[in-house]
C-alpha cells in the first residue's frame, strides 16, 4: 500500500535546531517449516503456511536529511557509495536496485543521505535482502511521516522487491522482519495472517540451546532455484506439488510440537522437511552441503535444513545438547563456520540518532 502523501517532511531539525538522524533496524529470520509454500502462485491456489522466528542479527539503516538536491547512498555490504542527483540516475541497472526501488516507491529523490549495512550477506538464506527492504521502508516512512501498519509495511516491502523489481521469491521474509518473534504465518489468496506464538520461556531456551547455525562458506542467488520450483508447480509436476503440500502439513506439525514442548519431534520434522525441500529444485543442495548434513546426522543431529531457497548460505541443525559440541567440531573440520545467535522478539524498530 502506498500512501500518496508526498509533502515536504518536518523531520529535518531536532529540538536543539540540529539535524535529526533517523535510524532503523529489522531482524533477520530463521524459517523452520513451510518455506516454499509462500511463493506465488502456490499460496493463491492452495494456501501457504510458514513457521519462523527472528534472530538477533539485523539489517540497519540510517537517514540523514541534507536539505540538498539529490540522494547519497553508502552501502557497507557492497562497499559502495552512490550519488543520485536526479530521478533519471535511479534507473535499475543491477547496482543498489533495492534501495533505488524503495526511494522511488516512497516518492523520495532528493534531500537525504542513507547509510546501510547488514549482519549477513545477501544470498545467505536469512532473508537479508527482504529485511533490508523492510528497514528502508520504515526509515523512509518515518522521515516522510507516512503512517503505515505493520501489515502495510510488510506488504509495501513485498511489492517493492517482488513486483517493482521482479525478484523471484516468497512473502514470508517481509512479514517476519516487520513483526518479529515466533510467528506462524498463513498466506491466502487475498491476505496474509500473522499468528504470534506464545511459547513458554523454558521451551524457547531449550530450543535455542539445541540449535546450531553454520555458514557453509558461500552465498547464492535464489532466482534460478525459485524459478525451477515455480515452473514445476505451474506444470503440476507431481514431485513438486506433493512436496509443497506435505511441507505445508509439516509446518502445522512443527507448530504443534513447539507448543506442546515436543522438541525431539520438532527435530525429526526438520529432517523430514529437508528431504521434501530437495524435491522443489535440483539446485537446492550440493555435494558439499550434503556432506555437511550427513556428517551432522552421523554425529547425532536429529534434523536440519539449508535456510532460504537453498544452494548455499546457512545450515540450521537441531542437535541434542550432549551431541552439539561434537557436531560443531565435525562441521568445522570440513569448512563450516559456526555462528552464535539468539532469538529476537521485536520486529522493525525506528529511533532518532544523535
Amino acid at each position: 500500500m502506498v500512501m500518496e502523501d508526498l509533502r515536504r517532511p518536518h523531520r529535518d531539525l531536532g529540538m536543539d535546531g540540529g539535524t535529526v538522524i533517523i535510524r532503523s533496524k529489522a531482524p533477520l529470520r530463521i524459517s523452520f517449516g513451510g518455506g516454499g509454500t509462500d511463493v506465488p502462485p502456490y499460496p493463491e491456489e492452495r494456501g501457504g503456511a510458514v513457521l519462523s522466528v527472528t534472530i538477533n542479527k539485523y539489517a540497519y539503516g540510517t537517514l540523514i536529511p541534507t536539505g540538498e538536491k539529490g540522494v547519497s547512498v553508502e552501502s557497507l555490504d557492497y562497499d559502495m557509495i552512490a550519488n543520485y542527483n536526479n530521478p533519471d540516475d535511479m534507473m535499475y541497472n543491477g547496482e543498489l536496485d533495492l534501495v533505488k526501488a524503495a526511494l522511488r516507491h516512497q516518492g523520495i529523490n532528493d534531500g537525504v543521505k542513507l547509510f546501510l549495512h547488514s549482519d549477513a550477506p545477501p544470498g545467505s538464506g536469512l532473508g537479508s535482502s527482504s529485511t533490508m527492504c523492510v528497514a528502508l521502508v520504515g526509515l523512509l516512512n518515518e522521515w516522510k511521516k507516512i503512517p503505515m501498519t505493520d501489515y502495510e509495511i510488510a506488504r509495501t516491502a513485498y511489492l517493492i522487491e517482488r513486483k517493482e523489481l521482479g525478484i523471484p521469491g516468497g512473502m514470508q521474509d517481509q512479514y517476519a522482519a516487520t513483526f518479529g518473534g515466533f510467528n506462524f504465518i498463513e498466506f491466502e489468496k487475498d491476505r496474509v495472517i500473522v499468528n504470534p506464538l506464545r511459547i513458554k520461556r523454558d521451551i524457547l531456551n531449550e530450543l535455542e540451546y539445541n540449535l546450531l547455525l553454520c555458514f557453509t562458506g558461500s552465498t547464492r542467488g535464489s532466482a534460478n532455484i525459485i524459478d525451477e520450483q515455480v515452473d514445476g508447480f505451474i506444470k503440476k509436476k507431481a514431485s513438486v506439488v506433493d512436496s509443497l503440500d506435505e511441507t505445508k502439513r509439516i509446518a502445522f506439525e512443527m507448530k504443534k510440537a513447539l507448543l506442546t514442548a515436543d522438541l525431539r519431534s520438532f527435530g525429526d520434522l526438520l529432517h523430514t522437511a529437508w528431504e521434501l525441500k530437495k524435491n522443489f529444485s535440483s539446485k537446492i543442495t550440493s555435494l558439499y552441503i550434503n556432506a555437511m548434513y550427513d556428517a551432522a546426522r552421523k554425529h547425532g543431529a536429529l534434523g536440519g535444513k539449508i535456510l532460504g531457497a537453498g544452494g548455499g548460505g546457512y545450515l540450521l541443525l537441531y542437535c541434542p545438547f550432549e551431541k552439539k559440541h561434537l557436531i560443531a567440531k565435525e562441521l568445522e573440520k570440513i569448512g563450516g563456520q559456526l555462528v552464535e545467535f539468539g532469538f529476537e522478539n521485536k520486529g522493525l524498530q525506528i529511533w532518532e540518532g544523535k
